[in-house]
């Protein structure tokens, strides 16, 4: 198994505002299983997408500790949390961020590049097939539709074969029909590959397939439940 295992311990995230202190997260304490799959759901602005962020290393907790695998993640310092990011974490992001400079072929492939892995453009490629992109491999992301930009974002975060994958609503932009086949690609490449995968979502039909929801309110978690 590739994936790795997540705890939290009594982990928060405060901002301080003009209007005073942000309680983003507030004590959570979680933990997911390696290889399995998990749905963090709730209302905008109750905290998922800055829960993801500290789980991705991209923010540091205000309190708390956060362990990936046997890394303790809140420990590490920045470079050190870039090194995970880049090596053991894919990331999905709802608007894709893809560089518009860079073709498919390329943004999938940079990822690649940044770890420097000797088969990269083979790698790339058959991950493209794959998920029905070699036609369009040569295309910068504005000469794509949303859905094969979605693809692309999915591909550019699994070809490095990570151990955590982290969704932030990797449909929220997408039809009914093309968010179905969005998380089917998904989750088919996340048992594939044995990775972790965590996503963020308030659509209740995505997160139904996942192993496991995880309910969010006002930066606390709720009682989780696993999916039958």
């Amino acid at each position: 198994m590739n994936g790795v295992g997540i705890r939290l311990i009594d982990v928060a995230k405060h901002y301080r505002t003009a209007a005073g202190q942000v309680h983003s997260v507030d004590g959570i304490d979680l933990e997911v299983e390696a290889g399995t799959s998990v749905a963090i759901v709730g209302p905008s602005g109750c905290g998922k997408s800055t829960l993801l962020g500290l789980l991705g290393g991209l923010e540091e907790p205000t309190r708390g500790k956060i362990w990936i695998g046997d890394t303790e993640l809140s420990a590490l310092s920045e470079t050190e949390r870039a090194r995970l990011r880049r090596e053991e974490i894919g990331f999905v992001f709802q608007s894709y961020d893809l560089l518009p400079f860079l073709s498919a072929f390329e943004n999938v492939g940079f990822q690649l590049a940044l770890i420097g892995a000797p088969d990269g453009e083979s790698r790339t490629a058959e991950l493209l097939d794959r998920l029905g992109l070699a036609e369009h491999a040569g295309k910068l992301p504005d000469q794509l539709s949303g859905g094969q930009r979605q693809r692309v974002g999915i591909a550019r975060a699994l070809v490095h074969r990570p151990k955590l994958i982290l969704a932030d609503e990797p449909t929220g932009e997408l039809d009914s029909l093309s968010s179905a086949s969005a998380m089917d690609l998904l989750i088919e490449a996340q048992r594939a590959i044995g990775a972790t995968l965590v996503v963020v979502t308030h659509d209740m039909a995505v997160a139904a397939r996942l192993d496991r929801i995880v309910p969010l309110k006002d930066g606390r978690l709720a009682k989780d439940r696993a999916v039958a």
